[in-house]
């Protein structure tokens, strides 16, 4: 009998109190997978990440800590200081998007979820919109049967015909062409980048209508746009 439904039920139970949720699941052939610590190659990487800003109470307790004062990295930090303990119980591989060897998030996110990446290059979701983030992930030895569905029918990029996101970027780092960064940084360091995507959040995420209500709270966006500017 398959333990997967039973790694899944566990994962949930110790993560989701933290605001950590299984976004899916990426099988793989025989010696396809990235390397697990024995050596070996996992089956199957499941991939942990926030929904909305499920995350950010249990990040701002941990982050108002003695301890945990002044880190450079606090939201890895973080990520790592809950996920590693689960990897660990149950037998698995951790990886993190701030880590070497480095692991191709988006890749799995895609063909796990079947996300697409909206004009910002954030991967967007139907339902989540822009509002999510994948935090980390663990690789197993065994296959593990995906019980996230795919996300897609259709873009929603596709069926969206004003383009809000493209034409609120007051420097218009966002195209169709792609994003360009290091317009929205050197933006980000006026006044006008200051009083505006710096303090409330990035316009053009922020003026997506898909999935708006999943929408970061104020201290999150703060969090994530001084981030940015580093």
């Amino acid at each position: 009998m398959s333990r997967g439904p039973v790694i899944l039920e566990q994962l949930r139970a110790a993560l989701g109190v933290h605001g950590v949720f299984v976004r899916g699941i990426v099988s793989f052939g025989e010696g396809e997978g990235p390397l697990l610590t024995d050596g070996t190659t996992a089956r199957s990487v499941v991939l942990l990440g926030n929904i909305g800003g499920s995350i950010w109470p249990a990040f701002s307790r941990w982050r108002q800590l003695p301890e945990n004062a002044g880190r450079s990295h606090p939201l890895d930090d973080w990520s790592k200081t809950i996920i590693r303990p689960v990897a660990s119980s149950l037998g698995a591989t951790a990886y993190f998007p701030s880590d070497p060897p480095w692991q191709p998030f988006q890749r799995w996110a895609i063909e796990a979820e079947g996300l697409r990446a909206s004009p910002l290059g954030i991967l967007i979701h139907p339902v989540y919109g822009l509002w999510h983030g994948y935090r980390g992930a663990l690789g197993f030895a065994q296959a593990i049967e995906n019980d996230v569905l795919p996300a897609f029918s259709q873009h929603p990029c596709d069926l969206c015909v004003e383009k809000p996101c493209v034409t609120a970027c007051p420097v218009e780092a966002v195209t169709a062409a792609g994003f360009d960064i290091s317009g929205c940084r050197s933006h980000l360091r006026t006044r006008e980048g200051r009083d505006g995507c710096m303090g409330g959040g990035c316009l053009a995420r922020n003026v997506c209508p898909v999935g708006a209500s999943y929408r970061y709270p104020v201290e999150q966006l703060a969090f994530h746009m001084a981030a940015l500017q580093l």
